[in-house]
């Protein structure tokens, strides 16, 4: 289970439930999850990555070849659980896929950073990136889409 810890508007409050319901409905409809390019060169990238601030964030977004609004949508602080029961074995799966090992997180504090992304090959909009941070590396990341049949995938696109 994730504590957040955040000053949250309904807006907000909303468009995490819808997150939280696109994340069950993509698991379902999907079965699995695609990425774009080499999954090793991704890995790699995913393991050294360190952002020390904004910039190294929204860079490492652009090196995804996303186009992000230069401020983050949200900043949340969530507390990694000791132990990761079943509900997030689908979540797990989709970092590892990426090359994050959030086991590794365990009871630690990490920051949420989540992002506009303005260039979403489908033209669709209310699609953000969220990068999970912690000691100034990226931990764990996704993709998704906020409305209620909205999508959830790793940083890459799946299409391509």
């Amino acid at each position: 289970m994730f504590i957040l810890t955040a000053r949250v508007t309904r807006k907000r409050v909303a468009a995490a439930a819808c997150a939280r319901v696109a994340l069950c409905g993509a698991a379902a409809v999907s079965g699995g999850v695609g990425s774009r390019g080499s999954a090793e060169a991704s890995a790699a990238a995913a393991v050294s990555a360190k952002v020390r601030d904004n910039e190294d964030r929204v860079a490492y977004l652009e090196s995804y070849g996303w186009t992000v609004e230069p401020e983050p949508v949200a900043v949340e602080e969530l507390l990694i659980p000791e132990t990761f029961d079943e509900s997030y074995e689908e979540y797990l799966a989709l970092q590892q896929s990426q090359g994050f090992d959030l086991t590794a997180c365990c009871g630690k504090r990490v920051k949420r950073y989540t992002y506009e992304i303005t260039n979403y090959p489908t033209g669709e909009t209310g699609v953000q990136a969220a990068l999970l941070v912690y000691k100034n590396r990226v931990v764990g990341g996704e993709v998704l889409s906020v409305e209620l049949d909205g999508f959830l995938h790793g940083l890459t696109y799946p299409g391509e």
